[in-house]
């Protein structure tokens, strides 16, 4: 069975307010943006179990907005191989420097954990770790073949770096078997170099043209984050380029300045541009597109893959 349609022409829509980027927005962050913050029984419970078993998560690390709805809920993005990133995104709240980390009891904990838990779906994602030969492949189908193991009914989303390009390492996760393969270019080409230092935007695309070919029926992810400084026309571009690299599931959300050492926020799109833009990306031929502004790659991971029609 394959998890694409063929991709069908541009929608005609009408123009979204803002064409070009505006200057960085000024002030308090617009109503829309605020969360209530994490603090409920089960986000107390699964903390405490996280660090029980020694884990870390990217929603704890990347200081997602989303942690307590989704921690409240029983499902959290387990990240591996460490806390420290080998690269310096732009964007990103998560440590960087050189890992000393190693820790080859770390699947095991974590096949555990998720069957421990009883979660139905689990995300795995790690850190950059390019000081590793593999950077972390074998790490990473460690820990898938270990969620299996021990939590033989839940499926796995992997959202994997891009591991410099190595077709061999990205071919190690593959064989891994995981449900979904996750990887995000994160913005548009132009802006690569300001945001995301050490990535290829090709190389990005060249993660899921290597995915279709060795694994064609195997659904694939991408992201990306607004509000860095893209364009509409950039911004249609990089979808088109995914969907033409056979990405089925799409995630759109707004950028946030983690410290005033990051980035900074362009300007803030409003919940309609999301709801047009989840439009286009139908029209695009994407099998489901989570777009909002307080979406992240993991949000609501499980309606995703469901969408897709992944067997449950």
């Amino acid at each position: 069975m394959r998890w694409f349609e063929r991709m069908g022409p541009l929608p005609m829509t009408r123009s979204l307010p803002v064409t070009q980027p505006a200057p960085p927005t000024p002030g308090r962050k617009p109503e829309w943006l605020k969360v209530r913050a994490p603090g409920g029984p089960s986000y107390m419970r699964l903390k405490a179990r996280m660090r029980e078993w020694g884990l870390h998560s990217v929603c704890e690390e990347a200081r997602c907005p989303n942690i307590g709805e989704c921690w409240e809920d029983a499902t959290a993005t387990f990240m591996i191989l460490g806390d420290v990133c080998t690269r310096h995104c732009g964007y990103c709240a998560i440590a960087h420097g050189r890992p000393v980390w190693e820790d080859r009891e770390e699947p095991e904990r974590i096949g555990r954990a998720i069957g421990e838990l009883g979660l139905a779906y689990a995300v795995i994602t790690s850190v950059n770790r390019d000081d590793l030969a593999d950077g972390g492949a074998a790490h990473w189908a460690a820990t898938v073949r270990a969620v299996r193991r021990h939590a033989p009914g839940c499926r796995i989303e992997t959202l994997i770096p891009d591991f410099q390009g190595s077709a061999a390492s990205l071919g190690t996760v593959i064989a891994a078997r995981p449900d979904v393969l996750n990887h995000n270019v994160e913005t548009v080409p132009r802006l690569y170099k300001l945001a995301r230092h050490g990535g290829r935007y090709e190389r990005a695309l060249a993660i899921f043209r290597q995915a279709h070919a060795v694994a064609p029926d195997l659904p694939t992810k991408s992201g990306i984050i607004l509000g860095l400084g893209e364009t509409r026309d950039e911004l249609v571009r990089t979808m088109r380029d995914l969907r033409e690299a056979s990405v089925s599931i799409l995630t759109l959300g707004q950028y946030l300045r983690p410290s005033p050492a990051h980035l900074p926020v362009a300007r803030y799109y409003h919940p309609d541009e999301f709801r047009e833009l989840e439009g286009i990306g139908r029209g695009l031929g994407f099998a489901h597109v989570e777009s909002g502004p307080l979406v992240r790659s993991s949000y609501h991971a499980k309606r995703q893959a469901d969408a897709t029609g992944l067997p449950s």
